[in-house]
């Protein structure tokens, strides 16, 4: 294993008291591969406000403002994570999924019951969106 310089020393890396994660498999495993980069920010800001369980509940509205997004950018975002098996999601809570493989056949029971959970609402808009 090839070792790295440290190019700026004064600003070495620690981990924080509170607790955030980025799971290095994310890349490893190619889950990023053909990620919209919307996608890839919502899942790196709600990777970062998560507490231990991958568990967050930051509203629609701001999130999108949060991320600079519109209200379209979020939701096609998040239907691409959902999609990915990266996140589950019932307003307005979100959870950041494991990345384990060996629980990567629990993705479908978790968006088919997060698919029931929608409402009316939402389910009418994603079709008024479809192609």
């Amino acid at each position: 294993m090839k070792t790295k310089p440290i190019l700026c020393p004064q600003r070495l890396r620690h981990v924080p008291r509170q607790f955030s994660w980025i799971d290095q498999r994310l890349v490893r495993d190619r889950h990023i591969k053909g990620r919209s980069p919307q996608a890839l920010a919502l899942y790196l800001f709600l990777c970062t406000v998560a507490d231990a369980q991958g568990a967050s509940y930051y509203s629609d509205t701001r999130t999108a403002e949060m991320l600079d997004f519109e209200s379209g950018d979020l939701r096609a975002a998040r239907r691409e994570l959902l999609d990915a098996g990266l996140v589950a999601f019932r307003s307005p809570f979100y959870q950041v999924l494991s990345l384990d493989p060996e629980k990567a056949d629990v993705r479908e029971s978790v968006q088919e019951r997060v698919g029931e959970e929608r409402s009316l609402g939402e389910i009418l808009r994603s079709m008024m969106e479809a192609p």
